[in-house]
Parts: structure tokens; C-alpha cells; sequence
């Protein structure tokens, strides 16, 4: 089983920058993180675990929901094991857990991701 760790999550006023990484180990045999698509996923008090951004296995194309387009960039390096999330020009409204999780197809939603992080605490705040 994939092990997921996040780090990088804070408190940050609004306007400001943080970098999310995602740390991948321990891969099922015959299997290596380019086989992974990776997304990251977020989840704000008594609301649902809503996407933000996904990568293919390669890095070579990135999906992302609209709010945060042009401000969350995602990538990857494969030789690291790790991805990013860097999220820039934050809003009081991006404050969440932010999870990173993996899976072996590709799409927005939750069921279709097998391994969760424990998740990073976000928190955008004057």
C-alpha cells in the first residue's frame, strides 16, 4: 500500500503564498509513482472533501477547479517521490484540511482515489 505524508500547511494572511508537498513511499510491486496520478483535495469545516488539483503520473498535464485556477499550480518530481501544490495570492475561502491522495486512474472524484495523507491544516487569516 501507497503511504501518503503532506507537509507545508500553515497560517497565512490573506494574499499570501504557501507550498504543499506530498511525500509517496512504499509502492505496491510491479507498480512506481509514475503509475500514480496524484491530486490534491481539500476539506473546510462541515462541508465535503471538495478537488483542487490533479497531475498525471508522467506530470504532463494538470487539472484543476475553477477557483483556483491561475493562483494553485501542481507538479511533481517523480525522482523525489513528492508533489506539489503551490498556491499563491490566498483567500480566506481556501482555508481547509488539505489532502493529498493517489490513484491508479484518473478523474475529480473521491471515489476514485485509493490512498489518502493524513492531511495538512491550511488557514488563510488576517
Amino acid at each position: 500500500q501507497v503511504q501518503l505524508v503532506e507537509s507545508g500547511g500553515g497560517l497565512v494572511q490573506p494574499g499570501g503564498s504557501l507550498r504543499l508537498s506530498c511525500a509517496a513511499s512504499r509502492f505496491a510491486s510491479r507498480l512506481t509513482v509514475e503509475h500514480y496520478a496524484v491530486a490534491w483535495f481539500r476539506q473546510a469545516p462541515g462541508k465535503e472533501r471538495e478537488f483542487v488539483a490533479a497531475i498525471t503520473g508522467s506530470g504532463g498535464y494538470a487539472n484543476y477547479v475553477d477557483s483556483v485556477k491561475g493562483r494553485f499550480t501542481i507538479s511533481r518530481d517523480n525522482a523525489k517521490n513528492t508533489v506539489y501544490l503551490q498556491m499563491n495570492s490566498l483567500k480566506p475561502e481556501d482555508t481547509a484540511v488539505y489532502y493529498c491522495t493517489g490513484t491508479t486512474g484518473w478523474g475529480r472524484s473521491v471515489s476514485l482515489y485509493q490512498v489518502w495523507g493524513q492531511g495538512t491544516q491550511v488557514t488563510v487569516s488576517s
